[in-house]
């Protein structure tokens, strides 16, 4: 029984290490595509990402290294509201990445983590301890005192990212309810979600034009661009497992601090790279709270004896420590 916890600890702590990774790693991608090359199109940048989770799975399901339902119409039922969740959320955050510096953006995403607690406690039933309760609320509190100093408001981007945060913490804590049916596992939710909502987001890029200026973009030309737009589309399929990985092991909560605390990566790498934050002592130190109180929450989550969250499920996905591992190498 030692050697099983220890086994779930593990991995807890490793899918929680490599959602980390892949979410510091895609927003530096798509800051560079966004700010520096300037790629008019963030919803066109999300149906990449999206293509190329659809082909990564279909191919791997066809060449038998994964497993997931074959399409009838029982998907529908089982899969919604994930789909319009999973399309929300990627478009409002691309179009918050690209209207904020990455230091603002990372303070606003905070706010995800106290909309998490509240809808896993009402949707899924979870209870959560008052030191993990206290520690989300510091989170908070650090992120407003850092953004009351923001000197850089922009009131498109501070909508796209709350919205955003919405998106995020509904996505979670449905991600981990969808993730018990039978059927679907990791792989069909990551699948029907990408292959349901892509047309109607590519008639919608069309209809707003959206489509229209990511084909006319000048630098389809550049080598350099074309290899960070292919590296951000297979990001975003990375992105969209390792948080279907921290999900399955962990709680929907866990998964969403574990996205605010490698924003510390995010936010010292934004003073120096990119040249948008302006610097002020409130903004600095709110940021440091954050981060503080993620940590905390981190060590009371990872170093808890009990057994209660850990997922003993002894049947897993062929590929989970195929993709898992390497990135801890």
């Amino acid at each position: 029984m030692n050697d099983d916890i220890k086994h779930a600890k593990l991995m807890k702590f490793l899918s929680a290490a490599f959602y980390a990774f892949s979410s510091f790693f895609i927003i530096v991608v798509n800051k560079c595509i966004l700010t520096q090359h300037r790629f008019p199109s963030y919803m066109f940048l999300g149906i990449g990402q999206m293509a190329a989770t659809i082909i990564i799975l279909y191919v791997a399901k066809m060449n038998k290294a994964i497993h997931f339902q074959d399409f009838d119409k029982s998907i529908l039922s089982k899969i919604f509201p994930l789909p319009l969740l999973y399309v929300g959320n990627h478009v409002t955050g691309l179009g918050g990445t690209k209207k904020l510096s990455l230091p603002m953006f990372t303070v606003l995403r905070k706010f995800t983590i106290l909309l998490t607690m509240i809808m896993e406690s009402r949707i899924l039933r979870k209870t959560f301890s008052p030191p993990l309760v206290c520690s989300v609320l510091a989170i908070v509190l650090g992120a407003l005192v850092a953004a009351s100093s923001d000197l850089s408001f922009n009131a498109e981007g501070y909508t796209f990212v709350l919205l955003n945060d919405v998106f995020t913490a509904a996505s979670g804590v449905y991600t981990k309810e969808k993730l018990g049916m039978e059927g679907l596992g990791k792989y069909g939710v990551l699948f029907y979600n990408a292959f349901i909502i892509i047309i109607p987001t590519l008639l919608a890029s069309a209809y707003t034009g959206d489509l229209q200026k990511a084909l006319a973009f000048e630098g389809w030309l550049s080598f350099t661009f074309i290899f960070y737009f292919l590296l951000s589309c297979i990001m975003g399929f990375i992105l969209m497992y390792s948080i279907i990985l921290c999900s399955y092991y962990n709680t929907a909560l866990t998964t969403t601090v574990v996205g605010a605390i490698k924003n510390v990566a995010v936010m010292y790498i934004g003073m120096f790279i990119g040249g948008d934050y302006i610097f002020s002592w409130p903004n600095f130190i709110g940021l440091n709270i954050c981060i503080s109180a993620g940590l905390i929450y981190s060590y009371i989550t990872f170093h808890s004896n009990s057994t209660s969250e850990l997922n003993m499920n002894p049947v897993e996905d062929k590929l989970t420590i195929q993709i898992t591992s390497p990135e801890k190498t």
